[in-house]
């Protein structure tokens, strides 16, 4: 299938690793012009390096800068003022209780959370809509839906952009531009990794059973792949994906028990 990518210009935040990089590899794969974003320069430029060297003719370009910033997210723009595709992403909270969640906490969550995605959306979708194309996709999570108790940052930031971002879906949808939210849970990549020490210490039990306890959750059996959700992603953003919008994809292995 033919995603109608090639040639469109694609901005993907926090993509040095993990879900991120996922998405900037099936997106660079599918011939967009992709450009990578994290704090760390050395890091992002192994990882342009390592994607032109797997999938050969590919343009890939980076931007170091902390999105998290006004500066940083005028950095963004300024190296890239104008995209067809925005992915936006970042790292979660840490796990915590509510003795933990004061108004600091909360504000922390939301600015990193939250507010980095609205704000790029912000700059980018007036040119989506000018041009009459745009794909939006942020990288939530699943506590979206299903809100784990020591998660409860990561669930209300995340809730907060869901919440806005079906707003603006309806505004721009009639400009031929999408906006769609992608609700990972339990993919391996180091986020996972993080989660299963946590278990180790917690429960002062091994890497093998951390794991064990994990997957068992998991109806397919195992640990979702970034590959898969990266493809995910390209399609979200593709030509094809046009009457998809203000939607909440779960990408979880069967996790989710609700209906809708």
């Amino acid at each position: 299938m033919d995603l109608g990518l090639t040639g469109r210009t694609a901005f993907v935040a926090a993509s040095s690793q993990g879900l991120g990089y996922a998405c900037a590899r099936s997106l660079a794969r599918e011939g967009a012009a992709v450009t990578l974003n994290g704090r760390d320069d050395d890091r992002l430029a192994a990882a342009a390096d390592t994607l032109r060297a797997e999938l050969g003719d590919v343009v890939v370009d980076h931007v170091a800068a902390d999105l998290t910033t006004a500066a940083g997210r005028a950095a963004i723009v300024a190296h890239l003022p104008e995209v067809d595709v925005l992915v936006t992403n970042n790292a979660g909270p840490r796990p915590g209780s509510l003795d933990e969640w004061d108004a600091e906490a909360l504000v922390g969550a939301l600015q990193a959370n939250a507010v980095p995605a609205v704000e790029l959306m912000r700059a980018y979708l007036p040119g989506m809509r000018e041009r009459g194309f745009g794909r939006v996709v942020n990288i939530t999570s699943a506590m979206v839906k299903s809100p784990a108790a020591d998660m409860g940052l990561s669930t209300s930031a995340r809730a907060a952009l869901t919440a806005i971002s079906k707003s603006i879906s309806l505004d721009v949808a009639p400009d031929g531009v999408t906006v769609n939210n992608l609700l990972p849970e339990r993919i391996d990549t180091p986020r996972q990794e993080f989660m299963a020490q946590r278990l180790m210490t917690t429960h002062a039990i091994d890497r093998t059973e951390a794991f064990r306890r994990i997957t068992a959750t998991i109806p397919v059996g195992r640990l979702g792949t970034p590959e898969e959700f990266g493809d995910a992603c390209a399609f979200l953003c593709s030509a094809r994906a046009g009457y998809i919008s203000g939607q909440n994809l779960q990408l979880d292995g069967g996790s989710y028990r609700g209906l809708v």
